[in-house]
């Protein structure tokens, strides 16, 4: 690519609209963000304030460029009233003016730094299509293939579009092959300068929340059902179900026979983490001793103003409340919504 053709160029814009799938127009626009780049390159400064529009019948660009116009100039895009009027006569001081310039072809250098805005925003194009694609599947389980490991993230392809997992996202421990079939929660989609980021996860709450739903269809007509989820993934889960159906064990239905359920789970995230299934209970001193499942309680003192609660145990109970390194007591502070305290009779 010595230099750039215009005419080349708007050639093109019909061909790579349908090599990258996307629509005329957008690649006409990046086209344009492209000719503003090459001409800012060939005639000024990085600062300009440029616009190209391409005239796709002729295969020429006008190139407008907008100053502002101020008392005292600081950058390229700005002119003192001066400077202003020899462009335009009719400039105004705090206004904005506009000059016009026709432009066929640039120069080699030009025309790398197009070829690089082109590629560059393309990607970007790219990205948002992909990613609107995705928009309405938030919240939804995804399998995907490991594409990359890197030292913060894992490059994950799903379907057309590829995600990133970040360490936050990840579970604690879990050693994952390039090449792995994966499930993952369809977390979020950011939106920044770079463009759309599928965020991928598989230690939020939610990703057990939905593999549960996945493994009990009694969620679905509304027999039991999901109260409170609290997750530190690779280590351990506590979740709160309650039944509606008198007589229905909720716990019971989501173990499942011979444990069958819960073993599914396990085996999607691992079996260095605990499940602990509690049954959830309107009265939230009944709820506090099942969510410190499995330790006994001997009483439970509750302040609803600050939502703090302080539980009395058995001595020999103490350690099996808290938990290892206070996991339980943790976990259960996050199910009910009460800032628990252990205390010993």
């Amino acid at each position: 690519m010595d230099g750039l053709n215009l005419k080349q160029l708007t050639a093109m814009i019909h061909v790579i609209a349908e090599e990258k799938n996307l629509p005329e127009e957008t690649v006409l626009g990046v086209v344009e963000q492209a000719i503003a780049a090459a001409w800012r390159r060939d005639n000024g400064d990085r600062e300009l304030n440029v616009r190209a529009i391409l005239n796709q019948n002729n295969g020429t660009a006008k190139i407008i460029v907008h100053y502002d116009v101020v008392e005292t100039p600081e950058n390229a895009s700005q002119l003192s009233l001066e400077e202003a009027k020899k462009i335009d006569k009719n400039a105004l001081l705090e206004g904005i003016i506009e000059q016009e310039f026709e432009a066929t072809s640039f120069g080699r250098v030009a025309a790398q730094t197009a070829k690089q805005v082109l590629l560059q925003k393309l990607r970007e194009a790219e990205r948002e299509v992909v990613a609107q694609e995705f928009d309405g599947k938030i919240g939804q389980i995804l399998t995907g293939t490991v594409a990359r490991i890197e030292s913060r993230i894992v490059r994950i392809e799903i379907g057309r579009g590829s995600g990133i997992m970040p360490t936050s996202e990840q579970i604690q421990g879990e050693r994952l092959q390039v090449g792995a079939r994966i499930k993952v929660l369809l977390k979020d989609i950011e939106r920044d300068q770079r463009g759309p980021q599928i965020i991928l996860s598989r230690a939020a709450p939610d990703f057990v929340k939905i593999l549960f739903q996945q493994e009990v269809p009694e969620i679905d007509n509304g027999t039991v059902e999901i109260k409170a989820i609290a997750r530190e993934a690779g280590r351990r889960t506590k979740i709160a179900v309650s039944s509606s159906v008198p007589g229905v064990d909720p716990v019971g239905t989501f173990v499942g026979g011979k444990g069958v359920r819960v073993q599914a789970v396990m085996n999607e995230i691992g079996d260095a983490e605990k499940i602990d299934i509690v049954t959830w209970d309107a009265d939230t001193k009944n709820f506090i001793a099942n969510a410190l499942s499995p330790a006994e309680i001997s009483r439970i003192d509750i302040n609803e103003d600050d939502k703090k609660a302080t539980v009395y145990v058995a001595e020999a109970q103490q350690s099996i409340a808290i938990g290892k390194q206070g996991q339980n007591v943790r976990l259960a502070s996050v199910l009910t919504g009460y800032e628990l305290d252990i205390a010993t009779e």
